[in-house]
């Protein structure tokens, strides 16, 4: 799983990304820090883990991943290459999601002023400047992309064909400034035509609200809007303060629990956003157990399981046979694979099985 950060300057982006990956050094305040992306790769908190290890001892947990690309700060006029703004686009095409950091607090912590870009603070300004620069760059590759198509769809080629449909219809929904997304497509081909254009706007949005410390939960007015407009959406939004994080980030994992409940929070940030990410992108995780490892794998709801075989790698979904599989909660009633087997537990499912949250799997394949 993948996600892209975006954000205007001095939003508090790549010091969440820093945050978050505890990468280092918090960025500087001031445009365009960031030439290149920052790649961090974090693992996803999931107690269900060591839940299963509790009962089946291993050598080793290990969590699915979220990918975090943290990309410089975005600014109006960046789809015409405004703050360099077109290499920065070009980023976005590679993620799966696509996390929009919105400033929700009026001056940092200490009173320290930070100036915004535009002069004041409004999140709903915020959102629909950058998602309006990542309309007009997918206008952009659309009308680029849309000769070429019709050429080649008059020698036939189905692919073309539905590719300048779908670019013809597109077109449109860009220039009254929606994202690709809102387009419905039913045909299967016009939506594989979509996909395959790489275009940003069609890629969940998830709202990282960037609160005061004050103000962790989210309740204050900047950021009730923000979420209030993901609701509308149909997206997710996730609070956070940006300077909460990065000081838990450097924290002992006693003193990290002890400044969460001083500050009344449940968790640091990075569950929340899991979380969140999951349920916008329809993804969900099973889990792999045995002597040297137990294992979480990401794929997404209503996955078969021999696609679900292929994530672990390719030979599995080729010579799928069968999956042996129980949930985590058979696990925590029974104690043992044993006792599931006894208990009449364990599963064995074939090619049409449709993978649960929580299934804990053994594949069986042919080489």
């Amino acid at each position: 799983m993948k996600a892209g950060i975006v954000g205007l300057p001095n939003v508090g982006k790549s010091t969440l990304f820093n945050a978050l990956t505890n990468a280092g050094a918090l960025a500087a305040n001031y445009p365009f820090a960031t030439i290149d992306p920052n790649v961090g790769v974090v693992p996803i908190p999931d107690p269900r883990l060591h839940t299963i290890q509790s009962y089946i001892k291993t050598q080793k947990v290990i969590p699915a991943v979220l990918e975090l690309v943290d990309i410089a700060g975005l600014v109006r006029g960046a789809s015409k290459g405004e703050g360099k703004g077109n290499a920065f686009l070009g980023h976005i095409r590679d993620v799966d999601a696509i996390i929009q950091v919105v400033r929700c607090f009026e001056k940092a912590p200490g009173g320290e002023d930070i100036t915004h870009v535009d002069g004041s603070v409004d999140p709903l300004r915020d959102i629909e400047t950058i998602e309006l620069e990542l309309i007009l760059s997918d206008l952009q590759t659309c009308e680029n992309a849309l000769s070429k198509a019709q050429r080649s769809a008059k020698g036939g080629d189905r692919d073309a064909i539905a590719r300048a449909k779908v670019i013809e219809k597109l077109i449109p929904v860009l220039e009254s400034q929606k994202p690709a997304r809102t387009l419905e497509l039913h045909e299967p081909d016009l939506i594989r035509a979509r996909h395959a254009l790489g275009l940003i706007t069609v890629k969940p949005v998830l709202y990282l609200a960037n609160v005061s410390d004050d103000d962790v939960n989210g309740e204050g007015p900047l950021a009730q809007r923000v979420r209030e407009h993901a609701k509308s959406v149909g997206s997710e939004m996730v609070p956070v303060c940006a300077r909460i994080e990065s000081e838990l980030a450097e924290l002992e994992e006693d003193e990290k629990l002890e400044m969460l409940q001083d500050m009344g929070m449940d968790e640091p940030a990075l569950g929340k956003l899991a979380r969140a990410a999951y349920k916008l992108l329809g993804y969900q995780s099973y889990y792999t157990a045995g002597e040297k490892e137990v294992r979480a794998w990401t794929v997404p709801i209503g996955c078969k399981a021999p696609q679900a075989a292929g994530v672990i790698h390719t030979d599995f979904e080729k010579g799928f046979i069968r999956v042996e599989c129980y949930s985590v909660d058979d696990l925590i009633e029974h104690e043992s694979e044993k006792a599931i087997k006894e208990a009449g537990k364990l599963r064995v499912e074939g090619k049409d099985y449709t993978m649960q949250d929580a299934d804990v799997c053994h594949f069986l394949f042919s080489r």
